[in-house]
């Protein structure tokens, strides 16, 4: 007897439509273009076909992730929530857990109860210039709020005594910078070099000399004044208007230069600058800051 014809039409692999496996073997993979074929109890369901929508998952098992573009499906009881694809806002957090950070330019999500809120990303209320208040207790760059606790406020610096003494060292090569502002309505500004009893460098602004604004250099040595320097470019002085003066005591000369330009110079006329030993400021100025380097 010819076994093709006991068999049938049931004889696997035979031409026509797959047909389902014997039992204790695993569903056979359909043909291309036909659904999958139900597996038998016990084993997972075979997934879909490219395009198809996910099948849902046994008992117990996890849900399966959906297509792209597709919202993310709820976890099961007692696992955390899929994040959402790329522009989704973020899922809350679950209990305990803190919330998820938003997207950039998305305001930060509320914490949950007992959690210190999650900070914004850039472009939030609060951040960068001008973009809100300051922390609590910290100054920001327009002076609103007040320091850090338990550190005080910085205190402007108190103007200066004028008139202003200051011992000098070695002042070869070496820069003395003046800082302040004159007074408003102010005849004169005066400050000297001094040689022990001598001035080797005497240098007086005068805002009002015979109808003049000029600038008077001299020098006194053994108590008598030598000759006046009166020639200047220009009188950088302005009444109730902030300056900085630097001093240059080279080998050959004084270098003065106001508010960053130079002005003037003038030649030593004592020789001996070791006897050169203190200087003082006084006359129509407020005093804010003094170095010598």
């Amino acid at each position: 007897m010819d076994l093709s014809k006991a068999l049938g039409d049931h004889t696997p692999g035979w031409p026509g439509p797959p047909q389902a496996g014997w039992p204790g073997q695993p569903p056979q993979a359909g043909w291309p273009g036909q659904p999958p074929q139900p597996g038998w109890p016990g084993q997972p369901p075979q997934v879909g076909q490219p395009g198809q929508p996910p099948q849902p998952g046994w008992p117990g098992q996890p849900p399966q992730v959906g297509q792209p573009g597709q919202p993310p499906q709820p976890g099961w009881p007692g696992q955390p929530p899929q994040v959402g694809q790329p522009g989704q806002p973020p899922q809350p957090g679950w209990p305990g857990q803190p919330p998820q950070v938003g997207q950039p330019g998305q305001p930060p999500q509320p914490g949950w109860p007992g959690q210190p809120p999650q900070v914004g990303w850039p472009s939030t209320p609060g951040s960068g210039s001008g973009g809100g208040g300051a922390c609590p207790g910290q100054t920001d760059n327009h002076g609103s709020g007040g320091a850090w606790p338990s550190q005080p406020k910085t205190q402007p610096s108190p103007p200066l005594k004028v008139p202003y003494s200051q011992s000098l060292n070695d002042v070869s090569d070496k820069v003395i910078t003046i800082m302040g502002t004159v007074n408003p309505n102010a005849k004169k500004i005066t400050l000297d070099m001094h040689a022990g009893n001598d001035l080797a460098f005497h240098f007086n602004p005068r805002f009002n000399d015979e109808g003049k604004k000029v600038i008077v250099r001299n020098s006194r040595i053994c108590n008598k004044w030598g000759k006046e320097e009166r020639d200047c470019p220009c009188f950088p002085f302005t009444q109730g208007q902030p300056f900085e003066i630097k001093i240059l005591c080279t080998n050959t000369e004084f270098k003065v230069a106001v508010n960053n330009s130079h002005l003037l110079t003038f030649s030593h006329r004592v020789r001996d600058l070791r006897t050169i030993n203190s200087f003082n400021i006084y006359n129509d100025v407020t005093l804010s800051k003094v170095t010598v380097k």
